[in-house]
């Protein structure tokens, strides 16, 4: 795994109500601080990336459908630097993903429908001053097909 990604499992609980799953606390370890929430999705096929923050620390939920999230380390002096690691999370595997800044993240939605997702920056996007540096999907800088392979 990429050097201060973490990868947090999920909980379920299930009641006569319904269903309930808490995502993220302040009091946690892999907490960094708070910026924004917000909401996007992913139509089926669709590719969101390569993106990378200099200060912001993403912590990224899918809640419904599946996502690809694939992730590049582009820090310099990382001992994980060039390394690329892809999760899959979504229904099937309910986690919150914290992207550290510096590491290059894409994502791509696998499921047969729309999948939406959570993402609970440390830093509110600023827009006449975005901390967001990207690269094109294809870029040959990033050593990764987005096809799906079969074994």
């Amino acid at each position: 795994m990429i050097e201060r990604v973490e990868v947090k499992k999920l909980e379920l609980e299930f009641g006569a109500r319904g269903m309930d799953m808490e995502i993220l606390r302040e009091d946690e370890p892999i907490f960094n601080r708070f910026g924004e929430l917000y909401l996007s999705s992913l139509y089926p096929g669709a590719i969101r990336g390569w993106h990378l923050h200099k200060q912001r620390h993403d912590y990224l939920a899918c809640l419904r459908g599946m996502i690809k999230l694939v992730l590049h380390d582009a820090r310099q002096d990382s001992p994980t630097h060039g390394e690329v690691n892809e999760l899959f999370l979504g229904e099937y595997n309910q986690v919150l993903v914290h992207v550290p800044p510096g590491v290059n993240h894409g994502m791509k939605c696998i499921s047969h429908h729309e999948a939406l997702m959570i993402n609970c920056p440390s830093e509110p996007h600023r827009a006449e001053d975005p901390d967001e540096f990207g690269e094109p999907v294809e870029s040959s800088s990033i050593p990764y097909d987005w096809e799906i392979k079969f074994h």
